[in-house]
């Protein structure tokens, strides 16, 4: 086990914010969201960042897409490409000073997904959103949701619930662990909405975390990711993704299977050793977290502690998800 504390020292902002304000006008006719027709056959393929605002990686890769001519010299070489700023107005309030402020407005923007509460008469600042992206998200075939994570931790896929999430990650060849999980009782997320979430549907959507919210290596993580899920969806040429890749592939590929999230009960929720993202707990029934009178225990043997929550939490957070490795 690590020996990091569970309670971590204000993270060092290693990023700065891009200036997202020239994309707000398109012709798609919603802001921030772009709509380029390669004018041949081919798949509707979606990239987005900023489902949550403070989540700088995202925008920083597609604001790095446009200055390589998105639009201009480069331009899908089949079907559509869609280019998507989510949480514009939670992005507008970063501070680095609070930078965990900004993560929403009103409520998070990957619980919304539902049609039950999209079609439905609730409403928020995150509902209005989704609501506008929700014909972009339902015409896509294919998905990239580019986030970041609140503690340090490696990369990771979330895959959704259905094996084909990690089939598709393998294709893309990186990051070098998946996550299959059981998604989140707050809500539905974007990448498991309609067929996304179907194992009959050729579509298919990945969720990346790139790493720690606003350290540097989070960017480099996110370009690299966006450039090879263009290259696999047919958007740009091989010999251009080769010229513009950063990272080498990770040298294999291990798969997370979630099958116990750990949600909070009370305020009291805490671990009970430090703990780390992606951390393996070696014996079955170690005691790991404390809830009031409730102990946490490990389940089986090689327990992984998937995007532990270090900051307390609320009654019904996910505060840490239990995986089987796979290999």
């Amino acid at each position: 086990m690590t020996t990091e504390p569970q309670q971590q020292d204000a993270p060092q902002i290693e990023l700065t914010p891009p200036d997202i304000e020239p994309y707000r006008n398109s012709s798609s006719g919603v802001d921030f969201v772009h709509v380029f027709d390669s004018g041949r056959p081919g798949p509707v393929v979606m990239v987005q960042a900023l489902t949550h605002g403070n989540e700088l990686c995202g925008a920083i890769a597609l604001d790095w897409l446009f200055t390589q001519g998105l639009g201009r010299t480069l331009r899908p070489l089949q079907g559509r490409l869609i280019v998507s700023f989510a949480n514009v107005d939670a992005y507008a309030r970063f501070d680095p000073a609070d930078p965990h402020a900004a993560r929403c407005v009103d409520e998070d923007l990957n619980r919304v997904w539902a049609d039950t509460v999209l079609l439905g008469p609730r409403d928020s600042l995150e509902l209005r959103r989704a609501r506008a992206l929700q014909p972009f998200v339902d015409a896509a075939d294919f998905l990239l949701d580019i986030h970041s994570m609140q503690d340090a931790c490696r990369p990771l896929m979330v895959c959704g619930l259905l094996d084909k999430g990690a089939d598709f990650s393998r294709q893309l060849g990186m990051p070098g662990e998946l996550l299959i999980d059981t998604g989140h009782p707050s809500g539905l997320r974007m990448r498991d909405r309609g067929g996304f979430g179907d194992p009959a549907s050729p579509k298919n959507a990945l969720l990346l975390e790139c790493g720690q919210h606003w350290e540097r290596s989070s960017a480099a993580v996110a370009v690299d990711a966006l450039i090879r899920f263009l290259r696999l969806t047919g958007m740009v040429a091989p010999d251009w993704a080769a010229q513009h890749l950063l990272l080498p592939l990770p040298t294999e590929q291990r798969l997370i299977r979630v099958d116990q999230p750990i949600t909070a009960l009370s305020e009291d929720f805490h671990f009970l050793m430090p703990v780390h993202g992606l951390d393996v707990i070696a014996q079955a029934g170690t005691a790991f977290a404390q809830d009031g009178d409730t102990v946490f225990r490990t389940p089986y043997d090689d327990c992984v502690l998937v995007m532990p929550a270090m900051k307390h939490g609320r009654p019904g957070n996910t505060m840490v998800r239990l995986g089987r490795l796979e290999r």
